[in-house]
């Protein structure tokens, strides 16, 4: 008696950590949902920062190193083509979102979630905002509850044409709040100014924080610092008196260490520095499941149009080549890839 083959399907994926060239697309056992789980047929599984450190072995918290081979992602939408034991038959044919937590499986043509953490992806909303919404736009809502945005107020958004940056400036544009924004080339803060940006400056000319004083010699009372390194030195010295400094990441590879002198000048003009991720982020937020809030407030301001996500949409097959993009700053919006 013959044995059919087991099912298949494409994937991304890590057999040894490295470079970005490691992502290799293949074949891959098709997943089989647990008791309570789901499968999606996969319409869009978002690349994230993170997925860049942990390809490389370089472990970041919370999140642990995965087991080789692994196949990455932890942010998909899409349809649910199978159920596992025990799960609400109504989820079935459903076009869904969710975060994936610390268990990797997005980089590919289908994925296994828990039915607990899905979200039925808004009308209006396809499967990439969704997927842009569900992890990058919790962490924007999580850091926007630590600052007290309106008129009267100037907001300095460094990294604004990416997928973070995107939604601060719409949401400090909202409040009624001055944004400056900051970003790497003039075609990025071309991207800026028509996203709301009341200024928009390259970082990478040597002028840029002259123009800033220039323009706004009181300066600004908010700085959202997911970048580090010199730029946040840099804007650190463009804050005004009682400004607020919040720190949640640094894409520039380096983290901002300060001199005591440089310390003693932020302690004298009583600028506080807030680093906003983690633990601080979902005690904030003061409900039972914290993460899911932030997720049902993200998707909820995308449907209603309030935050309109920017995503910059690769095929699932040239991972590597997002992943090194993403790397290099030669992208914008939230990375998402696409069976």
């Amino acid at each position: 008696m013959t044995t059919s083959p087991a099912p298949t399907m494409n994937a991304v994926r890590l057999h040894a950590f490295g470079p970005a060239e490691n992502l290799t697309y293949e074949t891959a056992p098709l997943p089989t949902p647990a008791p309570g789980q789901v499968r999606i047929k996969v319409a869009a599984a978002g690349v994230h920062l993170l997925d860049t450190f942990l390809r490389r072995g370089v472990q970041g918290p919370p999140t642990p190193l995965p087991q080789l081979p692994t196949i990455p992602g932890r942010e998909v939408a899409g349809t649910i083509d199978a159920l596992g034991p025990g799960t609400d038959p109504a989820w079935l044919g459903r076009t869904v979102v969710t975060h994936l937590g610390f268990a990797p499986g997005g980089y590919a043509e289908h994925a296994v979630a828990d039915a607990t953490r899905l979200h039925p992806v808004p009308d209006g909303l396809d499967p990439a905002e969704a997927v842009a919404m569900i992890g990058t736009g919790r962490t924007a809502l999580g850091i926007l509850q630590f600052a007290d945005l309106g008129p009267g107020t100037t907001a300095l958004i460094p990294a604004a044409a990416g997928g973070i940056g995107t939604l601060l400036v719409q949401h400090a544009k909202n409040t009624g709040a001055t944004v400056i924004a900051l970003a790497g080339g003039p075609a990025k803060t071309a991207l800026a100014t028509a996203n709301g940006a009341d200024l928009a400056l390259d970082y990478t000319t040597p002028d840029w924080a002259d123009t800033l004083r220039a323009h706004h010699p009181a300066g600004a009372t908010v700085l959202f610092d997911s970048v580090g390194g010199t730029t946040a030195r840099t804007a650190l010295t463009l804050l005004a008196p009682g400004a607020l400094h919040l720190v949640f990441g640094w894409s520039s590879g380096t983290p901002l260490t300060l001199t005591d002198t440089e310390q003693a000048d932020l302690d004298a003009r009583r600028i506080t520095t807030h680093h906003v991720l983690g633990p601080a982020m979902l005690q904030a937020v003061g409900t039972p499941d914290p993460l899911r809030t932030l997720e049902t407030r993200a998707l909820t301001e995308a449907a209603t149009g309030h935050l309109r996500p920017a995503v910059q949409r690769y095929p699932l097959s040239q991972a590597a080549r997002a992943h090194h993009d993403l790397e290099t700053r030669a992208t914008t919006g939230k990375v998402v890839l696409e069976p």
